[in-house]
């Protein structure tokens, strides 16, 4: 099953930081390249698991990570712990226990997470992957989701905003319910998380300014990926920053916003060879 459950050899640990722990996928020798994985919103380092054996394979030591609040990794019941600013300190800090530059690859959410701690540490890493990410705050349907759910989430909770996020999945044309026990994973991982997060992580993405710019001026490579059908931040978006950032840029096929789940074998292709471009 090539999905969020499969997460082939690699092994679940918990790394330690002052005030925080975060639950995290490993997979590959120790004395490789790193390679560090941040999900989005709502996501988890489950998100990543179709990737991690192939790139480890490739040669890279590869580590995916959940968010703080997110499934595994306690988090705070403060809000403004939730910034891409604040939640970037956290990527910093989990870079900072590699001898060597990372690899840091964000996706959704966590791409302007990612960037954040790309713009505050640029020496910490040898490159940033931007995986169906966007310049600014996210906008369109995905936007005015987040709005419709939040009175929910007040008045229902978690499980209030499941329930409601399934209804409307389900009213979807061409809806197909997940396995069983992929279901059944993805309702006890929502659940699992804080509702704090959930809150103040959907405000930060309708409020990220464009910082575009900031990355630009920290002379790390970029690459800016995403699934030819994406429906988060347009690909037209994408590639318009793509083209600001002077990055490079692929498009993965067979896949919308989460290629790692959608098309696999795509997303490591269009990884390896970007990493293995910069030697």
């Amino acid at each position: 099953m090539i999905d969020q459950l499969a997460a082939g050899s690699a092994r679940r640990i918990v790394v330690d930081l002052p005030q925080q722990r975060i639950a995290a996928l490993q997979a590959g020798a120790p004395d490789a390249p790193v390679a560090l994985l941040v999900p989005g919103y709502t996501g988890s380092k489950e998100d990543f698991a179709p990737l991690l054996d192939p790139l480890a394979g490739s040669g890279l030591h590869v580590v995916a990570i959940d968010l703080p609040g997110q499934f595994e990794s306690p988090g705070p019941d403060d809000p403004a712990a939730y910034t891409p600013d604040r939640l970037g300190e956290v990527v910093r800090a989990l870079a900072a226990r590699f001898p060597a530059p990372v690899h840091l690859l964000g996706h959704s959410f966590g791409g302007l997470v990612s960037r954040a701690a790309v713009i505050a540490e640029p020496a910490r890493f040898a490159s940033l992957v931007l995986l169906s990410s966007g310049p600014a705050a996210l906008g369109g349907t995905r936007r005015a989701s987040i709005e419709q759910l939040q009175p929910v989430l007040a008045g229902a909770g978690l499980p209030g905003v499941y329930a409601a996020m399934l209804a409307a999945a389900e009213s979807e044309p061409g809806f197909a319910a997940p396995h069983p026990d992929l279901a059944e994973f993805l309702e006890r991982r929502f659940l699992g998380g804080s509702p704090t997060m959930l809150q103040a992580m959907g405000d930060a993405l309708r409020h990220e300014p464009d910082r575009v710019a900031d990355l630009a001026a920290t002379g790390v490579p970029v690459l800016v990926t995403h699934g030819v059908d994406d429906d988060a931040w347009s690909p037209s978006t994408q590639h318009d920053m793509a083209t600001r950032l002077g990055a490079r840029y692929a498009v993965i096929p067979g896949s919308a916003h989460s290629p790692a789940v959608e098309n696999s074998t795509g997303t490591v292709a269009v990884l390896v060879d970007f990493w293995r471009s910069l030697g």
